[in-house]
């Protein structure tokens, strides 16, 4: 829109001062003819803005003309440019968006304040995403969105982890959530909080029906309540363990969620020695991820677990035996 192209072009000359009219233009993507048509409606409305030609030339407003947010302090300037990984935004569709609003903030930034924001800006990233996280389904936002933004309830078809077939819910959502790269739904089913990752949805229909959300409940409080129900679930099995120390630190990595107490050093100083570490799982089944380590995880007890390894390696021996 013209209006936002104005905003930007007063903006820009406000961090910048003189700027050639094809670099706006670039920055813009408008023709540099458009550009100075601008510059004439900007000094319509009585912004002192004027152009020189030539080699040195350009585009500028009168010094001391500037437009102030004020109020904000030196850490709350830096902490707005402290931003989390653009795949997020992108995934909303707000990359664009997100350019436009930080160039327009530093623009009207206190001048004492700009240069510790340009600098953060620069030395600060924060990228939510996880190492070797591999390739995910590509997600479509656009009808959650909607549904979170209109208040209406929406039917999904769903597929659970393990499950081949979907399942269909009704729910009435409360918005999104975007942890560590993956985004989540969160919604009621049934007035039960749900949490739905987003891609395992294979369709999502936004329904006429207004959202039936619990009184006095938001999408913290309902993300608190889901986020507890994953982090603090009922171990039920505690399995003690022997890790090669060599492999130690990569053992912790890949169990942190699993981990009942902090491991204990056997005291052995030899690049063989053995630590012991306690688990607790929610189910059997679940313990076969220790596979993953071969012989630099022996299970100590219970026996139940020693005899699931047992049963999972046999049957792997069985697949590839000749």
């Amino acid at each position: 829109m013209k209006s936002d192209r104005l905003l930007s072009i007063l903006l820009l000359l406000q961090t910048r001062g003189r700027v050639p009219a094809r670099e706006l233009a670039e920055r813009l993507e408008v023709s540099v003819r458009t550009i100075y048509r601008d510059i004439d409606a900007l000094s319509a409305t009585g912004v002192p803005v004027y152009a020189e030609r030539g080699r040195h030339g350009g585009i500028e407003l009168l010094a001391g003309f500037r437009t102030d947010v004020t109020g904000l302090t030196a850490d709350e300037s830096r902490a707005l440019f402290i931003l989390a990984a653009q795949g997020a935004h992108a995934a909303l569709g707000l990359d664009a968006a997100l350019g436009s609003a930080l160039r327009k903030v530093m623009a009207a930034l206190p001048a004492p304040h700009r240069p510790a924001a340009e600098v953060t800006s620069r030395r600060i990233l924060v990228d939510a995403t996880r190492w070797n996280g591999g390739p995910t389904r590509s997600v479509d936002l656009d009808v959650l969105q909607d549904a979170v933004f209109a208040d209406q309830r929406l039917r999904l078809r769903y597929r659970h982890s393990g499950e081949p077939e979907t399942r269909t819910y009704t729910v009435d959502p409360y918005g999104l959530v975007s942890k560590a790269g993956v985004w989540y739904l969160v919604a009621d089913r049934r007035a039960t909080p749900r949490l739905f990752r987003a891609d395992r949805i294979r369709s999502a229909t936004l329904l006429a029906d207004p959202v039936r959300r619990r009184p006095g409940v938001d999408l913290a409080d309902a993300w608190e309540t889901l986020r507890r129900q994953v982090e603090e679930r009922p171990g039920g099995l505690d399995v003690t363990v022997r890790v090669r120390r060599d492999r130690l630190d990569m053992f912790l990595r890949m169990n942190a969620a699993y981990l009942a107490e902090l491991p204990e050093d056997d005291g052995d100083d030899g690049t063989d020695a053995w630590v012991t570490a306690r688990l607790s799982y929610g189910f059997l089944r679940e313990t076969r991820q220790l596979l993953a380590f071969f012989d630099r995880v022996e299970v100590i007890s219970p026996p139940e677990v020693r005899a699931e390894l047992a049963r999972a390696a046999a049957s792997v021996t069985e697949l590839y035996a000749f």
